[in-house]
């Protein structure tokens, strides 16, 4: 069985939630995520076998992917790919957020500069 897509009003939150984790931290990726460019697919829970759906941003600067799961909660992440500015020697690689559309959470994964 196919799952519903997610409306346009719980794209542009999940999209707002990922711009805002990028804008705590004092940054900005622009407009980005842009729910009109997703691409969707199917996902099946090898032991639950419920279907997500997954929303995927690629193609342009930054790559980024959306779980939706049936019983609503959403998961997604989205690059950053910018200096982390509390520590010169990390870039935040990407953020996150979890939870349901009304009341979604996240954080910056930062990561160390090679050597």
């Amino acid at each position: 069985m196919a799952a519903p897509l997610p409306d346009a009003a719980t794209g542009a939150a999940v999209c707002a939630a990922l711009r805002s984790q990028v804008e705590k931290l004092g940054l900005s990726i622009g407009d980005e995520p842009v729910w009109s460019d997703v691409t969707f697919s199917e996902t099946t829970d090898p032991f639950s076998q419920e279907v997500s759906v997954i929303a995927t941003w690629r193609g342009k600067a930054r790559y980024g992917k959306a779980t939706f799961f049936p019983d609503g909660r959403v998961f997604a992440e989205y690059q950053v790919l910018q200096p982390n500015p509390a520590d010169a020697g990390q870039y935040v690689d990407y953020v996150q957020i979890w939870g349901r559309p009304e009341q979604l959470r996240g954080e910056a994964v930062m990561a160390e500069y090679a050597k």
